[in-house]
C-alpha cells in the first residue's frame, strides 16, 4: 500500500508505492498539505496497479494525470483533440487571411485530419513526429517538394499556437526536416502550342488563357476578376495583385479587347467574369484550377495524361520537372512582348515583374509607351 513520509530538507510529502515492475519508488508530490498529498499518492497507486495487472492504457494513463491536476489546481487539464483544435485554429484564421490564403490552410489541415483517421479524435498532445514523417512521405508522392515543405510550414504555425495555448508540452513538427526541392524550369509556350491549347478549352478557360497571355496575371488573380476591374472607357484591366498586393492598370490588347466584348456581361458590376472558376478558387483554391488547366493541357497533347493509378502516376501525383502550367503563360507574355522589341523596362511593368535594380519610385512610364507595347503582341486568334 502507498504511504506518506516527510523529509527534513523538503517542505513536501513524499509517496512510496511499487511500480508495476516491483521496484519501490519515492516521488515527491509536491504538496505540503498531507491531505493533498494522499491524495495524489493514491491516484498514482491507483496507476501502476493497472500497470502491474496489464491493463493501464494510455487513456486511463492521462485520465489519472488529470484527475491529479484537477485535485490540485480545483479545475480540468487543458485539452484538446487534434481535430477540435484546428476547428477553432482555422476559426481564428479566417479571420487574419485573405481568402485565397485561408482556403489553402483549410485544405492542407483536412488532408493531414484525412491521414489521421481515427486518432485525429484523440488528444493533440497524441501527435507525434512518426505520425508527421509519415503524412510527409503520403504527400511526397502526391505534390511537388515545395508544396510538402509549405503544408509542414503551416501546421507547424499550428502546433506553435498549441503549444502558447498550453495544450501540449513540445512542438513535435520542427523535428521533421523538410523533403528535397526540385526547382521546375518552365518555358514559354509556341504560337502553334497556343492555337493547339485554345481549341480545347471551353468559353471560361479561352478567356482565362487569353487574359493569362495578354496581361501575365497569376492564374488565381484572374480567376477572381468580376466586370468591376474591366475599364471599358479607358480599355484597361485595373487590378490588385494577390501575390505583391500591387495596384496595376494593363492596357487592354486588342485581341482581348475583342473577346471580352464576346462575353456574357450581368447587370452587376461586381458580377465574376469567369462564374466557375471564381467559384471553384472560393471552394477549393488554385490548386484546383492548376490541375483542370493540367487536364487541358493534355487535350492539346502538352501534357501526359495520367492513368489515375497508384505509385505516385495517378490524379494527385505531381507534376514532372519543366512540365507546363498556367504560369507558362506568363513567360510566353515576357518573350512576346520582347521578341516584338519592347524594352525590359515596359515589358516588366505591364508583367508586374519586380526588379532589383529598377525603382517604380522614380520610374514612370507613359500610359502610351505601355498601349504601344500592347499593340506589338500577336494576335493568336487569328
Amino acid at each position: 500500500m502507498a504511504s506518506l513520509h516527510k523529509r527534513d530538507s523538503s517542505p513536501y510529502w513524499c509517496c512510496a508505492f511499487y511500480l508495476p515492475d516491483g521496484t519501490r519508488a519515492y516521488r515527491s508530490t509536491k504538496k505540503t498539505k498531507r491531505s493533498e498529498a494522499m491524495a495524489v499518492c493514491v491516484e498514482w497507486e491507483r496507476a501502476a496497479k493497472l500497470g502491474r495487472d496489464g491493463r493501464l492504457s494510455e487513456n486511463q494513463a492521462r485520465q489519472v494525470v488529470a484527475d491529479i491536476f484537477m485535485r490540485a489546481n480545483s479545475t480540468t487539464l487543458p485539452g484538446s483533440t487534434t481535430k477540435d483544435f484546428l476547428a477553432a485554429w482555422l476559426s481564428r484564421k479566417s479571420l487574419e487571411l485573405a481568402d485565397s490564403s485561408f482556403v489553402e490552410y483549410k485544405r492542407i489541415a483536412a488532408l493531414f485530419l484525412e491521414y489521421l483517421g481515427s486518432k485525429a479524435a484523440r488528444p493533440i498532445d497524441t501527435i507525434n513526429a512518426a505520425d508527421i514523417i509519415g503524412w510527409r512521405a503520403d504527400l511526397a508522392v502526391k505534390v511537388s517538394g515545395g508544396t510538402v515543405n509549405k503544408s509542414l510550414k503551416i501546421l507547424r504555425g499550428a502546433w506553435r499556437q498549441a503549444q502558447k495555448e498550453q495544450l501540449l508540452r513540445e512542438n513535435v513538427f520542427p523535428a521533421v526536416d523538410f523533403v528535397k526541392e526540385t526547382k521546375s524550369k518552365r518555358r514559354a509556350f509556341t504560337m502553334e502550342e497556343l492555337k493547339n491549347l485554345l481549341d480545347k478549352c471551353n468559353a471560361e478557360w479561352r478567356g482565362m488563357v487569353l487574359f493569362g497571355l495578354y496581361t501575365g496575371q497569376r492564374l488565381g488573380d484572374l480567376a477572381n476578376l468580376t466586370w468591376d476591374n474591366i475599364d471599358t472607357v479607358a480599355q484597361e484591366l485595373r487590378i490588385t495583385t494577390g501575390k505583391t498586393d500591387r495596384h496595376m492598370a494593363i492596357p487592354l490588347a486588342k485581341p482581348l479587347a475583342a473577346f471580352i466584348e464576346t462575353m456574357p456581361a450581368g447587370d452587376t458590376p461586381g458580377a465574376p467574369l469567369f462564374p466557375n472558376m471564381a467559384a471553384t478558387m472560393k471552394a477549393s483554391g488554385s490548386g484546383t484550377l492548376s490541375r483542370q488547366f493540367y487536364e487541358v493541357l493534355t487535350l492539346a497533347g502538352l501534357a501526359k495524361a495520367k492513368d489515375h493509378k497508384g505509385g505516385g502516376s495517378g490524379r494527385d501525383s505531381r507534376r514532372t520537372t519543366g512540365g507546363m502550367s498556367f504560369h507558362c503563360l506568363r513567360h510566353t507574355a515576357t518573350s512576346l512582348l520582347k521578341n516584338a522589341g519592347v524594352s525590359d523596362v515596359i515589358a516588366r511593368e505591364i508583367i508586374g515583374h519586380d526588379s532589383e535594380v529598377i525603382s517604380r519610385v522614380y520610374t514612370h512610364i507613359e500610359k502610351g509607351a505601355l498601349r504601344k507595347a500592347m499593340k506589338a503582341m500577336p494576335d493568336i486568334t487569328k
